[in-house]
């Protein structure tokens, strides 16, 4: 079952500007001889409707860029943009605002323990007044979707990893961000649930409008996206088409 398509009003940049761009970007922590650098002149542009995924060891930075795309950190420094707002000048209500055009996808579900599937999926819907439609309705199905329509009203200790993180990524999408940021979405399904989840995220790419930045080390989803992109060492080594 399909997900009903959004209005266009909602597909950002009109002017044909970047969903993400990112030029010359240095991130590090700690201060002093305690300062480690972690990210590297990293220059990064992506189109709306693009879906990208970033790939590279572990510890290469690509947790910390996505969460400095995602105005989780704040960047040091200029160099930043989504969604046409500089994210060096973000802050209190603005900020906000933002991350309310985001969907988040991390490595830990966090579910709730009491909230069923369908409720956590509605408290995510309810901190909103811009959803189109039937609200119920829309939960019901995206949940169907990603294979839990039985498991509508199960608690995260009845269902499995994969379900959980299912139930997460439907968290995410539910209110149809304009961008998408996801940390290793597929790392605990299946390879056809991970066909699925893929499916999902380039229909809402090339037909609702929303930006992907997938990280992941999960070479089966490789060739799904538009772009592969591969960071080394906090330094873009290769940015191609997939």
């Amino acid at each position: 079952m399909s997900i009903p398509q959004p209005p266009s009003s909602r597909v950002p940049n009109a002017r044909g500007e970047s969903a993400i761009r990112v030029s010359g970007l240095d991130y590090a922590f700690g201060t002093g001889e305690a300062r480690k650098q972690v990210l590297f002149g990293i220059d990064l542009e992506l189109a709306p409707r693009e879906f990208a995924i970033m790939t590279g060891p572990s510890g290469s930075g690509k947790t910390t860029l996505l969460s400095l795309v995602g105005a989780l950190r704040r960047p040091q420094g200029e160099g930043l943009w989504a969604l046409g707002r500089d994210l060096a000048e973000l802050h209190g209500r603005a900020l906000e605002a933002f991350r309310t055009q985001l969907g988040f996808i991390f490595q830990l579900h966090n579910l709730f323990p009491a909230l069923t599937a369908f409720q956590s999926v509605q408290m995510a819907a309810d901190l909103r007044d811009d959803i189109p439609g039937d609200k119920d309705r829309r939960i019901s199905e995206l949940l169907g979707e990603l294979g839990l329509g039985e498991r509508l009203h199960y608690k995260p200790e009845k269902l499995s990893g994969g379900q959980r993180q299912r139930v997460a990524i439907a968290r995410a999408l539910v209110h149809r961000p304009l961008l998408l940021l996801a940390d290793e979405p597929t790392a605990a399904l299946d390879a056809d649930n991970t066909q699925i989840v893929l499916q999902l995220f380039r229909r809402l790419a090339h037909e609702e409008g929303t930006t992907i930045l997938m990280v992941t080390q999960d070479a089966r989803v490789f060739e799904t996206a538009d772009r592969l992109i591969n960071l080394v060492d906090g330094r873009i080594d290769s940015d191609s088409a997939a």
